[in-house]
């Protein structure tokens, strides 16, 4: 698949310029599920030496347009996210391992969410996702491992 293509029809569907740090920012977004932080955008992308301020000022116009997410580690760390396809996210609370969790009508269920809180506190939704946390698989069997020494 062509990802700049389609981070250019993105970014042109939502009326922002397709600059290079955009397109390039946004591509590896829809092409990696590794829910990265600005550094390691910074050392993916980083063929010309980005400043890192225009990789945060690019984050936030994609976050501003709704296509990108920011979500916020037990790490304190702050990881970004391409938000095509309604999810959730599952969070590690040992080693911070960020998993996407697709689920049918999340889309749906989410509206429903949205809807009842702003009909309870008269709030105006500008943007929102879900977030679980627990232990990932590989943590559970290294917690496992170590009670059994």
């Amino acid at each position: 698949m062509d990802y700049e293509k389609k981070a250019r029809d993105v970014l042109h569907d939502h009326n922002l310029k397709a600059t290079r740090p955009r397109v390039r920012i946004l591509a590896y977004l829809m092409s990696h599920h590794d829910h990265p932080t600005v550094e390691m955008l910074n050392a993916a992308i980083n063929d010309d030496q980005k400043k890192l301020a225009t990789i945060y000022n690019t984050l936030n116009s994609l976050e501003e347009i709704g296509v990108v997410i920011e979500i916020k580690n037990g790490d304190n760390s702050t990881h970004y996210d391409y938000f095509e396809k309604p999810h959730f996210h599952i969070i590690c609370t040992n080693c911070g391992t960020i998993s996407d969790v697709f689920y049918p009508n999340f889309g749906q269920i989410k509206q429903q969410m949205q809807n009842e809180a702003r009909s309870q506190t008269g709030y105006t939704i500008s943007r929102s996702h879900v977030e679980m946390y627990g232990l990932c698989p590989n943590c559970q069997r290294k917690l496992a491992t170590q009670k059994e020494a």
